[in-house]
């Protein structure tokens, strides 16, 4: 029998021909080689099978019998998975060169360590950029708390330790389409301190045609199942995270506010945003736009997302 693979690479792939050998050569192209690519196929129609089985046998391709949702079609590629470590990319998603080499000499070196994460640079293809942790270290430890107020694990750049999912509560969450990664990502940072590599070991693609960007009124209603299922996970949750939650849930409602806005009904969008003007002021710039067209709310909001990128390299998107 051969030596099992140090790391399993989980690439899921829906119509991903566009930009899917970019990602696979990203892959090859790692400085630590002792690695196997699980590529399920989620029923493409397109050409990414082709794609997929034009590289040699360290790339195992599977095809699912029909499209399911993106948690299901995770847990369908995790159970081929045989190495130490499983790590994640997407097909419209890069990682650079030292990734694994980097990742996986921090995970060796501490048993304790559930997970790693690092930097990534979120791009565009019409030029635009910008780092998800601009020049600043993020947490590192037990950062549960830290990733209830604020969800920041950029998903290419994860690699966890594989025997942490026994005891987690399950894999990937597959009533979920958003949220799916979050939720295991925060389970394992729940019960194992995670560790951050400073580096950029990653870039992460925006595109309209992204699955996130297609079906983003999904994000506050699975938001609020996750609420729900840690609440029912862990019974001292409500009152232990009691702040994180109620900032989480001003988040939420600011997102709902806003699908209402673009409805046309920036009055249900303000009565939403009403409650949480005292504890969240961030909550206060889309209040006062609202009393204008939308158009104009998202005309200053890329604004100032461009400043704030031109300036710090990054920005927070959660409110404004």
């Amino acid at each position: 029998m051969s030596q099992l693979p140090v790391v399993s690479v989980i690439m899921n792939c829906y119509n991903s021909a566009k930009y899917l050998a970019e990602a696979i050569n990203s892959v090859y192209a790692q400085t630590f080689q002792d690695w196997e690519i699980i590529f399920f196929d989620n029923c493409s129609t397109d050409n990414s099978a082709d794609i997929a089985k034009s590289y040699d046998n360290r790339l195992k391709y599977s095809r699912g019998d029909k499209n399911v949702p993106l948690g299901h079609a995770r847990n369908l590629a995790m159970a081929y998975a045989r190495g130490k470590y499983i790590a994640f990319l997407d097909c419209d998603d890069l990682w650079l060169p030292e990734k694994l080499t980097k990742q996986v000499a921090v995970l060796d070196a501490d048993p304790c360590l559930g997970a790693a994460y690092s930097d990534a640079l979120f791009f565009s293809d019409n030029g635009r950029s910008f780092r998800t942790f601009p020049g600043k270290k993020a947490a590192q430890g037990m950062i549960f708390r830290d990733l209830l107020r604020r969800y920041v694990l950029p998903m290419p750049t994860i690699i966890i330790r594989r025997d942490v999912l026994d005891r987690v509560g399950g894999w990937f969450d597959e009533r979920f389409n958003m949220v799916e990664d979050a939720d295991l990502f925060m389970r394992i940072a729940f019960y194992y301190p995670m560790a951050y590599v400073e580096d950029v070991l990653a870039r992460r693609r925006m595109h309209s045609g992204s699955w996130t960007a297609m079906k983003k009124e999904l994000f506050p209603l699975e938001e609020e199942m996750l609420l729900e299922k840690f609440a029912a996970m862990w019974p001292s949750f409500d009152k232990q995270y009691a702040a994180e939650i109620a900032y989480m849930q001003g988040i939420i409602q600011y997102q709902y506010a806003v699908l209402d806005w673009e409805r046309g009904d920036a009055v249900a969008a303000r009565r939403r945003m009403i409650p949480y003007l005292k504890v969240m002021k961030k909550m206060w710039a889309p209040f006062l736009f609202s009393f204008l067209p939308v158009s104009v709310y998202r005309s200053v909001k890329r604004a100032f997302k461009f400043c704030v990128v031109r300036v710090l390299g990054g920005v927070d998107d959660q409110v404004f």
